[in-house]
């Protein structure tokens, strides 16, 4: 059984997932995720001026911080797997 997680499984995995954006009240973005099992993660970027406020920058400021998030998900799914096999 494999013991580590890769860049590409986190990217894989992205790939399969289902992405949302949505700007609310002129300066915030949400991104949702849907994970392939269904799971949801969930982000929000915003500016304290509407006229400072960059979609694209907010999406991939939301997209990162949901990438480390799957980080941890999956490392506690792959350790509680490895504690199973014991």
């Amino acid at each position: 059984m494999k013991n580590t997680i890769t860049n590409a499984d986190i990217e894989a995995l992205m790939n399969r997932s289902e992405i949302k954006t949505e700007t609310v009240f002129d300066k915030v973005t949400v991104v949702s995720l849907k994970l392939p099992s269904g799971f949801v993660i969930t982000e929000a970027s915003g500016s304290v001026d509407p006229a400072n406020y960059d979609a694209d920058m907010g999406k991939q400021i939301c997209l990162d911080r949901i990438t480390d998030k799957i980080w941890e998900l999956e490392g506690y799914r792959l350790q509680a797997e490895l504690h199973d096999k014991k």
